[in-house]
Formats: structure tokens, sequence, C-alpha cells
């Protein structure tokens, strides 16, 4: 039995195994986060090329987060020290920036969290330096129109698996595997709230969605086969068996016919390849 929370504006900003269903200040609270954080992932387009750090791009991101008046969730995030993750090539999430250049035909994803008068703005978009292969740039359009699907099933009276069964289906119609060891989740003044977002899953199964409902859809999808192995940083996850892997993330509301995507580009760079 699934439990639901109503919330106001004077409820109490906890974690909970109750699924929230926010009011229109929400959505609200909802739009201006997502709007920055989209803002921050169109301004990255031209930065991403070969010879730039994953630091550089990082500080870029931390500006930008402060500059649009929030500040980035992922700093001091349980001992994270950055303001977003960078995940190159073989790398499923949580990527560290540093040091490390970024090569021709690379493939990464950028994941920010600004948080804007206490709501979560979560999104992230993959990204090309230069040219990529031919199988990179396919495993970037399936991925997206992976999250795409999905989204397409976020409406009141779907539920969760419906969502994680158009990810699935689509992903392994191309020989894809679907990472299962990480997933989206509820966020609104929360960054990681109930409920848990499996991108696998079959029709009708899970909580229903009802409208008020926060959450991100973020598919993990690889070339290869869906392992994952966690390095010694305790951050970063990786393909186990080293192929490359692709992600890209929403923070959706649902609405009272269908859904709302607080961080979609205003810019329509949403995936690439971004045009000029």
């Amino acid at each position: 039995m699934t439990d639901y929370m109503t919330m106001t504006a004077d409820a109490p900003i906890s974690r909970s195994t109750a699924i929230k269903l926010y009011d229109e200040a929400g959505f609200d609270g909802m739009r201006k986060a997502g709007r920055l954080a989209a803002e921050i992932l169109d301004a990255l387009v031209p930065h991403v090329v070969p010879g730039v750090t994953t630091g550089e791009l990082d500080d870029i991101v931390r500006r930008m987060t402060l500059d649009g008046g929030g500040v980035p969730a992922t700093l001091g995030y349980r001992g994270y020290t950055h303001s977003c993750c960078i995940s190159l090539n073989t790398i499923i999430c949580h990527g560290i920036p540093g040091d490390q250049k970024i090569k021709e035909g690379d493939i990464l994803n950028i994941d920010v969290t600004p948080l804007v008068d206490g709501w979560h703005g979560d999104s992230s978009r993959m990204y090309i330096a230069g040219e990529a292969s031919i199988k990179a740039r396919r495993l970037i359009d399936v991925t997206y129109e992976c999250l795409m699907l999905g989204i397409e099933q976020a409406k009141p009276g779907n539920h969760l698996g419906d969502i994680g069964h158009a990810i699935q289906s689509h992903a392994e119609k191309h020989r894809y595997g679907v990472v299962r060891d990480f997933c989206g989740h509820g966020l609104g003044r929360v960054f990681h709230d109930s409920p848990e977002v499996i991108h696998v899953g079959r029709p009708g199964t899970g909580p229903e969605l009802r409208p008020g409902m926060f959450f991100t859809i973020e598919p993990m999808i690889n070339i290869g086969k869906p392992g994952v192995k966690m390095l010694e940083d305790g951050w970063t996850a990786v393909t186990r068996d080293r192929t490359l892997s692709a992600q890209f993330e929403h923070s959706i509301g649902i609405t009272q016919t269908g859904c709302e995507i607080f961080t979609e580009s205003l810019a329509g760079l949403n995936a690439p390849p971004y045009a000029a």
C-alpha cells in the first residue's frame, strides 16, 4: 500500500517513505529551480571541447549557480566537494570533476542540481567533445529517446512501472543494457525523496502517479551489459564490462492531465548535436 502526503507551505522539510503531493506553490518553486538548471546546461555547450578539464566545467557550474541566486545542492552533500557530477565515456554516473582533460571524441554527462529558494532543480545532459563515433552517437540518441518515452508515460492513473517498461523496452530493442543499481527519485524541497523511479518494470505495477508528484527520470543506458562497478573513491560508478554509458535526466511534476518538465531547455538544447 503506497502512502501519499499532501504538502502545504508550512509542512516540515524531511525525507519520508510517503510520496509527497505538492500544490501550485511547489510547481512555481520547481519551475524556478528547473529553469536555472536548464540555463546552466545550455551555457556549458560551447565550453565542452577537447582540452578543457572537468574541473573547469565544474567551476562554470558553480559560478552560474551562485550568480543565478542558487547554491549547488551537491556541494557538501554527504561529503561531496564539487558543484556537479561529470561522467565520461564508461562512467555511468557520479563522476568527480578534476584535472582530467577531455579528449576528442569523448562523450560525457553533466549533472547539475541548483537549490533555489529551497527547491531542487535536478537535470543532466550528454555532451560530445568534437566528433564522436557512430556507436557513441547512437547510444546518446537512444538514451534520450528512452527518457522521453518514459516521460510520455508520466500521467495521472499510470504507474511507475509504465515508465520503467517504456524505457526498458526501447533500450533492450537496441540490445543495450539498462542500469538497475541507480534510479530516479522524488524531489522538491528534499534532494532525494520517495519514490524510487526504477528504469525497468512491468506496466501497471508500482505506485500510482497522482497530480502533485515531483520526481526525476534519469535512465542510464550501457552499450553492453547493465553491470556496475564502484571505484574506490566511493562515488564513481563505471560499467563493469568497460563499455560506453549515457544518461539524460529531467525533473518533472505530475499535473491533472499529464506532466510538466521543469528542466526543459528554453533554447531547445535538450540533446546533441547542439547547433550554435
